[in-house]
């Protein structure tokens, strides 16, 4: 019985702490009609060739990106302008709005 009380202070615990981290997709859709859309589509999928397609990547790499321009350590300056402004939320929101939603197939 022991077991079970710690095993189950322990999951709500980390319900709890895990719901203040989670990234709000709503959120990241609003900003990414503010920031993104001109460039990479409104769902991430560029209507240009010139302009990757963020619709499908993992959040992880769309973070890791948008961290990278902002700090300068991937270079591209409309990219480093656009990221310089956003937040750490921003960034998370908008990695987890692009990665909700479905790319489209390209034909080669």
């Amino acid at each position: 019985m022991k077991n079970f009380v710690i095993a189950a202070a322990s999951g709500a615990l980390l319900l709890v702490s895990s719901q203040g981290i989670a990234a709000n997709i709503e959120a990241g859709k609003k900003k990414a009609a503010e920031v993104c859309a001109a460039c990479h589509g409104p769902d991430g999928n560029s209507p240009a060739p010139a302009f990757p397609k963020l619709a499908g990547q993992y959040a992880s790499y769309i973070e890791k990106s948008l961290n990278e321009y902002k700090s300068g350590v991937r270079k591209d300056p409309i990219m480093a302008g656009m990221a310089a402004p956003l937040s750490k939320e921003d960034i998370e929101n908008l990695a987890a709005y692009f990665a909700s939603q479905a790319g489209l197939k390209t034909k080669y």
